[in-house]
């Protein structure tokens, strides 16, 4: 079985990925995936080279993610472009390597996407995993962890899909609201009653 594991921001998706690798669950990290994909002598750096000019090169040949942002996050159409080169690439990657896992033996495997419904990828596993906490919950922990102020918490909690909607959306949810033992709890009888574990 595929799992989907995602959340909202500061939501505490992480911690119940620490969570699920003592259960020895491959997991396949869309973010890794995604710096992957742009390393020296990946076809999609090169190809963001040519769309964009070769001044998006680092020192070591890599991507300059500052310059490459500063054109991106201004432009809708150039974010476009980008996402058209990169997504494909990430979920290229992702797929090969959870292929890999199962070559090795393994019968699931969790695939942890940050925006998992944004980008209409629920296509790719089998169950959904939210990992949830209410709004004031979300808002003062990422305060809290990016010691920002609540007006720049909030514009990143707005950028992403409410979290509401995509518990509504979610085969299963776990609540992290609570302590780190319930969310435990949480996450044990949801992959039993998945005959995961």
């Amino acid at each position: 079985m595929d799992i989907g594991l995602t959340g909202g921001i500061a939501s505490g998706k992480s911690t119940v990925a620490e969570m699920i690798k003592r259960y020895d669950l491959p997991i396949v990290d869309a973010d890794v995936m995604a710096r992957k994909v742009v390393e020296p002598g990946e076809p999609a750096l090169e190809k963001i080279f040519q769309l964009f000019g070769e001044d998006m090169k680092a020192e070591d040949g890599g991507l300059d993610r500052k310059k490459l942002g500063s054109v991106i996050f201004k432009d809708k159409e150039k974010r476009n472009v980008l996402n058209r080169v990169l997504h494909p690439a990430i979920r290229k990657g992702m797929l090969d390597q959870a292929a890999a896992f199962k070559e090795q033996g393994s019968a699931h495997v969790i695939f942890d996407i940050p925006l998992l419904f944004e980008s209409e990828l629920t296509h790719m596993v089998d169950q959904t995993l939210l990992v949830y906490v209410d709004a004031k919950t979300q808002l003062s922990r990422l305060v809290e962890r990016d010691q920002s102020t609540e007006e720049e918490a909030l514009e990143r909690i707005q950028s992403q899909m409410p979290i509401e909607e995509k518990k509504e959306l979610a085969d299963e949810v776990i609540d992290n609201t609570g302590g780190r033992e319930e969310t435990e709890e949480q996450l044990n009888n949801i992959l039993k009653k998945w005959g995961v574990i």
